[in-house]
């Protein structure tokens, strides 16, 4: 199961949701501003990326500018413990499966969550490098092109 950390305001939140509801991709929500964030959710965003920490926290996000945090100062634990009570340090939108990770939205790397049957289906209908009304419903509907 895939699992969306969002905020409200994040634009780049909305479009994976759109994305994922256009190919009816299967997700949970987590809302950080307004649900609260548990260690088990760090530890997860952790186990799949590869920079650890580098790749979630924003280091230009007011709320991290404001505590002035060293973040090479600080254990594991601390910076988990950390994150879980200013969750809005988090890099957003965060995509998470049991496997993968992506942090920010990103229009090739977002195909990484279609489904096997749903990606590198080739148009004979359409000008190349654009997608159709054709292969868009097809893609919904599921079918081979």
């Amino acid at each position: 199961m895939i699992k969306l950390y969002t905020s409200p305001s994040c634009s780049s939140c909305r479009k994976v949701k759109k994305y994922f509801q256009q190919y009816k991709i299967p997700y949970t929500e987590k809302n950080i501003l307004s649900t609260p964030l548990y260690r088990e959710d760090i530890y997860k965003m952790l186990m799949n990326s590869e920079n650890g920490f580098e790749d979630i926290i924003s280091t230009r996000s007011n709320a991290f500018k404001e505590m002035n945090v060293d973040l090479n100062k600080m254990k594991t634990n601390e910076l988990i413990d950390f994150i879980v009570q200013n969750p809005s340090v988090l890099k957003r939108p965060i995509i998470v499966t049991d496997y993968e990770i992506q942090v920010g939205y990103n229009d090739d790397d977002i195909e990484l969550f279609l489904p096997p049957e749903l990606r590198d289906i080739d148009c004979q209908h359409c000008v190349p490098e654009e997608e159709c009304d054709y292969v868009k419903a097809i893609k919904i509907e599921g079918k081979p092109a």
